[in-house]
């Protein structure tokens, strides 16, 4: 299946949608997955609580965020892959900041509990076939579909590590 079509995508994802470089969602959630690898890895511990500005959050913030949207992400993917009509909330990603203890753990650990998201994650998208993919549900008032939510995890994933790599690292 080819990328997903952003006028089917609520206008607040499509950002996210947009910079996914990929036309295939598996290899797209497997490149941007390397790549957030290969960056936690670079950061090192003594860092990971910098913050570019006064009540912006931390590195580890950041990617416990990233974690956290991604597990979210992909809830409302098997629900409605599994053909569920109900309707899911949204989140408040700065209360799920607060409290995430993210400043205590360790980056290493940070990094095992996103390599075993992503792979869930990647388990979960390669388990749906051409009909679950494209069913649809709405979670935080909008419609998307199982598709689509997969490009928005690999793009709001790309978004953030290009908010480290801007606000963060360039420093």
């Amino acid at each position: 299946m080819a990328k997903p079509d952003l006028l089917s995508i609520p206008p607040f994802y499509r950002k996210y949608v947009e910079g996914v470089e990929e036309e295939e969602l598996i290899p797209a959630l497997i490149n941007s997955g390397n790549i957030t690898i290969d960056l936690i890895k670079s950061i090192p511990e003594a860092s990971g609580n910098y913050r570019y500005a006064e009540g912006k959050w931390s590195i580890k913030e950041v990617l416990v965020h990233m974690i956290d949207a991604e597990r979210i992400f992909a809830y409302r993917a098997l629900r409605f892959g599994r053909n569920d009509k109900t309707e899911l909330p949204g989140f408040e990603e700065n209360d799920y900041a607060v409290a995430s203890n993210a400043g205590e753990r360790k980056l290493y650990k940070i990094l095992e509990e996103y390599n075993n998201v992503r792979a869930a994650t990647i388990d979960l998208f390669s388990s749906f076939n051409e009909e679950a993919l494209a069913r649809t549900g709405f979670a935080n008032g909008s419609e998307m579909s199982v598709y689509a939510i997969g490009f928005v995890v690999a793009g709001h994933e790309t978004h953030h590590r290009n908010v480290l790599n801007e606000r963060y690292f360039s420093k």
